[in-house]
C-alpha cells in the first residue's frame, strides 16, 4: 500500500491548493462586486459640481515632437545651430532638442521663449515691445522677452508654446519656432 500513499498525498495536495485557489478567487470575485456596488452607490458624492471645473486641451507627445523636428529642419536647412523647445500650456517642458554646435546658453533659453509664448499667448516679439511700457514684466520668472517664441493655439487658446534659440538674431529664431508650429496645422 505504500506504493499508493504518494500519489493519494499528491492528490490531496492538489486538490486542497485547487480548493483554495476557488475560494480565493470567489472571494476576490465578490470584494470585487460589492466594491462595483459601493462605488456605484457613492459615485458622485465627493465629487465637485460641473460648473466648478474647467477642460483643456493639451498637444500630444507626437504633435510636439513634430514640431520640435519641423522647427530644427527649418534652422538646419540656413545653417543655424539652434536649440528647440515645446511646452505644454502650463509650462512644463514636453520636447526639447539640442542641435549640433547649438551654444550652451540656447537650450535654457529656448525652453524660457516657449514659457513665456504660452503664458501670454503672444509670440515673444510682441512682448519685447510690452517691456518698453511694463519693464516689470521682465522679473517674472522663467521667462525670457527674446524673439524666438511662438504660442501654439486651438480654438484661440494656447496649448503649447515653441521656442527656438541660438541663431544670430531673434527673427531668424522666431521664423524657425513659427515653422514648427506651421507643420502643426497641416
Amino acid at each position: 500500500m505504500k506504493p499508493n500513499a504518494k500519489p493519494l498525498a499528491r492528490t490531496r495536495i492538489v486538490t486542497g491548493t485547487l480548493l483554495a485557489a476557488a475560494v480565493t478567487l470567489g472571494g476576490v470575485g465578490a470584494t470585487t462586486a460589492t466594491a462595483a456596488t459601493t462605488h456605484a452607490r457613492f459615485a458622485g458624492r465627493g465629487d465637485v459640481a460641473n460648473y466648478y471645473t474647467t477642460k483643456s486641451t493639451h498637444l500630444t507627445i507626437r504633435a510636439a515632437a513634430k514640431a520640435a523636428e519641423a522647427a530644427m529642419d527649418a534652422a538646419v536647412r540656413e545653417g543655424q545651430r539652434v536649440s528647440v523647445a515645446v511646452v505644454d500650456r502650463n509650462g512644463n517642458t514636453i520636447v526639447t532638442l539640442r542641435g549640433d554646435g547649438a551654444g550652451p546658453q540656447s537650450y535654457e533659453s529656448a525652453i524660457r521663449k516657449a514659457y513665456t509664448a504660452v503664458s501670454w499667448n503672444a509670440p515673444t516679439s510682441e512682448l519685447v515691445k510690452r517691456l518698453q511700457t511694463t519693464p516689470t514684466l521682465a522679473d517674472i520668472p522663467g521667462t525670457l522677452f527674446l524673439a524666438g517664441g511662438v504660442p501654439v493655439t486651438a480654438k484661440g487658446a494656447p496649448i503649447a508654446g515653441i521656442g527656438v534659440a541660438g541663431a544670430p538674431s531673434g527673427d531668424l529664431d522666431e521664423k524657425f519656432a513659427r515653422a514648427g508650429a506651421d507643420a502643426l496645422r497641416h
